[in-house]
């Protein structure tokens, strides 16, 4: 009899890099072909930022993490082939946003995710 090992989506790891404004250690959780869609205030649903490759994220996670706000992790649910979670963010002239995506897993890693961030007005 033959067993299959499914990797596992490291959630402790997420919260760490994330709260812990590592974009190094965040980017090494996603494949590096992995493709991300953000829609926010400027990006709409109908044509959101695409960002395509562990390369072309971590430099986004780079400009992110270089402002001064926090980021604390909230709902985390995470199943044999999908992640979801929540990010709070605070700017720090007071200004809050909130986080929610959505992911593919592939092999224990974010293949392709869907990102939605509202923001104070």
């Amino acid at each position: 009899m033959s067993t299959t090992i499914t990797p596992t989506f490291d959630a402790a790891a997420l919260r760490a890099a994330i709260e812990g404004r590592d974009p190094a250690a965040l980017a090494e959780l996603y494949t590096d072909d992995c493709v991300v869609e953000i829609a926010d205030r400027a990006n709409t649903p109908s044509r959101p930022k695409r960002v395509e490759g562990k390369a072309a994220l971590r430099a986004v996670f780079d400009d992110l993490y270089s402002r001064d706000m926090t980021h604390r992790v909230g709902t985390v649910a995470v199943s044999a082939d999908a992640v979801g979670y929540t990010v709070h963010c605070r700017y720090s002239g007071g200004t809050r946003v909130l986080c929610c995506g959505v992911a593919e897993l592939r092999d224990g890693r974010i293949a392709r995710e869907t990102g939605v961030q509202a923001w104070d007005a």
